[in-house]
Order: C-alpha cells, then sequence, then structure tokens
C-alpha cells in the first residue's frame, strides 16, 4: 500500500498535536493565493485518507470553516498552528503543510502556484488535484 512512500511526521509548534503521513520524499506542494491561503502562507500538499494518521492531540485541536464551510481549517488550540486540514478541492484528503514535518525525510519540493482567487475555475482545469487524495 505504502510502495515508494515515506513516512513523514510532525506536528504543531508546541508539540500537543502529532501525526504521521504517508507520502513521497519528493513533494509537490500548492502555494495558493486565496483569502486565507495567503493569509496564513498556507503551502501544502494532498494526501488520501488512509495515509495520514493522528497520533495526538485530537482533543487540542479547533476547526474555523468559512464560505462553503467545506475547507476544514484545523489547528491547534494552544499554539495555533495549522499542520494539516481537509481541503476544498480534497474533503476525502488532507492538506499537510510541509514546514510542519520533522526533519529528515523530505529530499526535495516542488512547488505549484495556483490561482485561489479564482477557485472554482483553477481547481476545474486543474489536471490532477482531485485526485490526489484518491489512493
Amino acid at each position: 500500500e505504502h510502495r515508494g512512500l515515506v513516512k513523514h511526521t510532525g506536528g504543531c509548534h508546541c508539540g500537543a498535536v502529532r501525526f504521521e503521513v504517508w507520502a513521497s520524499p519528493h513533494l509537490h506542494v500548492f502555494n495558493c493565493n486565496c483569502s486565507i491561503c495567503t493569509k496564513k502562507q498556507n503551502r501544502h500538499f494532498i494526501v488520501p485518507a488512509s495515509r495520514f494518521k493522528l497520533l495526538q492531540g485530537a482533543d487540542n485541536l479547533t476547526t474555523y470553516t468559512f464560505n462553503t464551510h467545506r475547507a476544514q481549517h484545523t489547528f491547534c488550540k494552544t499554539c495555533g498552528v495549522q499542520s494539516f486540514y481537509t481541503p476544498r478541492s480534497n474533503p476525502d484528503g488532507y492538506g499537510i503543510a510541509p514546514h510542519c514535518l520533522d526533519d529528515g525525510t523530505v529530499q526535495t519540493i516542488v512547488t505549484e502556484d495556483i490561482n485561489g482567487k479564482e477557485w472554482e475555475k483553477a481547481v476545474g482545469e486543474h489536471k490532477t488535484i482531485r485526485d490526489m487524495s484518491k489512493p
């Protein structure tokens, strides 16, 4: 199931929230310019839910939603860091913040800009984004 993937671990700043995620050591990260991603500098890569496991801190998470309320912007109640979230484009997966991963497992990062200011059009025209949460 995890062939060619590595186990990355990570978490929030204070350490209350910890997770593991199976993904490539070569990350494809989205840099979105929508209102919330711009304010939070929310760069992320997308994985299927089956490749993500929350190890600790479920009771220390809270969620912010807006607009369509499909994206679940989950963050630590203590330090405020969003180390992962459920993206609107992939409600069956997770968007993982690469800067919240522990050192040692990421080999390369390729960043792709996405025009979240025109979200429907950008996601509709993107050839692979909706499939990134499929196992």
